[in-house]
């Protein structure tokens, strides 16, 4: 393993590790107007969402560190202190990297890019229609990092109004992710698509309490078949299973069956084999089912 000191390093490659290593990122695809009612539209992967009462989003159009100049977006929100943060779906991507283009001041990237304005509510930028998610918002504080090439300018915005299309919502009202569609940023030229089997879900141990990986029994938790996340899902339980549920489990469940009449006919070690069948169990996120089968060794 290496290590970085950024102190006694080019900012550049000191850059590239951040960027490679903080990932994926979301996009901030943030239209601006200047004094003179300019539009600029510019994509940001420094961004994130902060609190939700204020609803505060965060973003930095940080100084080039090529020349140290700065970015357009930057001048407009301290001239204009709005802004319209637009998502980034797959089906927009390529015109939103084509928008990052440093194009002269005053050069508007909705047409650059292709890209449809519309008319915002309770600020002055335009909002971006081909986004599934618009966020108008008022620009509350900025907050310089530096004066050196590669410093960052934390731009807190507060949201005023959101617009969200109603095809990327689920039944139940809410954000489908597989809907939505959504890309991020990597290193380099590299992206990212939360869709498809990128998409998953982790319980989350809120109204539970775990009992944790050192409460597992010891031949589970030194086991050379579970990975850490196979560790991590049993940790999440709060209770093991009781004996009769163990011992149901192994008269219902036919590759159980097969297991335990291959070892009676001295077929190898169980264990082995229902530690398998165990991740196998929780790879399908069948995490119940699991402890039954490593209850049975």
């Amino acid at each position: 393993m290496i290590s970085v000191d950024p102190k006694e390093t080019k900012t550049a490659l000191v850059h590239s590790y951040l960027l490679g290593a903080v990932a994926p990122r979301p996009i901030a695809f943030a239209s601006t107007t200047d004094a003179n009612g300019n539009i600029n539209l510019s994509p940001f992967s420094f961004f994130n969402c902060f609190s939700a009462k204020p609803p505060i989003l965060v973003f930095s159009p940080a100084r080039r560190v090529r020349d140290n100049t700065t970015k357009h977006t930057l001048e407009n929100v301290k001239e204009i202190p709005e802004v319209v943060i637009n998502v980034v779906s797959y089906g927009m991507v390529h015109q939103a990297s084509l928008a990052s283009t440093e194009y002269p001041k005053g050069v508007n990237e909705f047409v650059k890019a292709g890209f449809s304005p519309l008319p915002s509510v309770r600020v002055k930028p335009p909002r971006v229609k081909e986004s599934p998610v618009q966020m108008e918002c008022r620009v509350n504080q900025i907050i310089e990092l530096g004066q050196e090439g590669g410093a960052g300018n934390l731009v807190i915005c507060e949201v005023l109004l959101m617009h969200i299309s109603e095809d990327v919502l689920s039944a139940d009202g809410k954000i489908d992710p597989r809907k939505i569609d959504l890309v991020a940023r990597m290193g380099g030229d590299y992206y990212c698509r939360a869709s498809g089997s990128s998409v998953f879900e982790v319980p989350k141990p809120l109204t539970t309490m775990g009992m944790g990986v050192d409460h597992l029994p010891e031949r589970i938790r030194l086991s050379k078949i579970l990975t850490g996340n196979n560790l991590g899902q049993l940790g999440n339980t709060e209770n093991m299973p009781s004996g009769s549920e163990v011992e149901e489990f192994k008269k219902s469940n036919a590759e159980m069956r097969v297991i335990l009449q291959q070892h009676k006919a001295g077929s190898g070690l169980p264990e082995e084999k229902l530690h398998f069948l165990a991740k196998k169990f929780l790879d399908e996120g069948r995490v119940a089912e699991a402890w039954k089968v490593l209850l049975s060794c």
